[in-house]
């Protein structure tokens, strides 16, 4: 690994021209030194290639059909020469030191190829809400276990990091997933490599009604279900995931009834 490390970024683009650029401000103005930034925009129709050919001197990107989220981020792995890699989607961002934290964690770890740490959610403007929701996942994520993850998926996909390795030893994301393509690939290395964890809030993860979290909360926490049964052999831990499911579901119905209500 060079010194620093480089590390590269991998934003997957689809019609997001309202938020990318401050996702893209928000890995720029980390002022890291070896930074490679890669956007695969889906094609967007939106203003979205505008806002890209404003940045083309500082970062790599294409617009072009493909097959979805997990092949763009797939793409963008398969280009990048950083020896730290990790995706932000187009209306998440960064917090402040997030990448040099990053960094510094793999440098004094090196026995370690992936980590996690917290994660702020926020809405349109930026305000952040749901703070239950994070405080929840924070407190499981101080207490890491693979059963836990198994159970429910604590870990926030703005703010984790893998080294090049992990990708060389598991592979890329499962392009069969569109949904929780991320939940499969922390199952699918953690079986394996426990995560470091970072007690800092690396990013920031932006929910409105077009994110996929909020549009189809119902389909997403099905296929977490699904997918931890394929890593799970224990039928109380895939029952103890079922409960926790209908609890999480239960809770983002309430969220989203009074989102609802509060516009009305």
């Amino acid at each position: 690994m060079r010194t620093p490390p480089r590390i590269t970024i991998v934003t997957p683009s689809f019609n997001q021209g309202h938020f990318i650029e401050e996702t893209i401000r928000s890995v720029l103005d980390q002022g890291y030194p070896d930074l490679e930034y890669i956007v695969m925009d889906g094609g967007s129709k939106d203003n979205t290639v505008e806002i890209l050919k404003k940045y083309d001197s500082r970062l790599k990107w294409t617009s072009e059909r493909d097959k979805g989220q997990s092949d763009a981020i797939n793409k963008g792995i398969r280009m990048a020469t950083g020896d730290i890699i990790a995706y932000l989607n187009s209306d998440d961002i960064y917090e402040p030191g997030a990448l040099k934290k990053a960094a510094d964690f793999f440098v004094n770890n090196p026995d370690k190829i992936w980590l996690t740490g917290r994660c702020r959610i926020i809405d349109t403007e930026g305000k952040e809400v749901r703070r239950l929701i994070a405080e929840y996942k924070n407190f499981l994520l101080g207490r890491y276990s693979y059963n836990i993850l198994l159970i429910t998926n604590f870990i926030s996909q703005p703010a984790t990091f893998l080294k090049r390795e992990a990708f060389e030893k598991f592979g890329l994301f499962d392009e069969t997933q569109h949904r929780v393509m991320d939940y499969e690939y922390w199952l699918r290395v953690g079986a394996a490599e426990a995560p470091g964890i970072l007690d800092d809030c690396l990013a920031s993860f932006r929910v409105h009604p077009a994110s996929k979290t909020s549009s189809s909360f119902h389909s997403t926490f099905k296929e977490e279900l699904e997918v931890a049964r394929k890593y799970s052999g224990s039928g109380l831990i895939n029952g103890l995931h079922y409960l926790s499911n209908l609890g999480i579901r239960a809770a983002y119905t309430a969220l989203d009834s009074a989102a609802k209500r509060k516009g009305a």
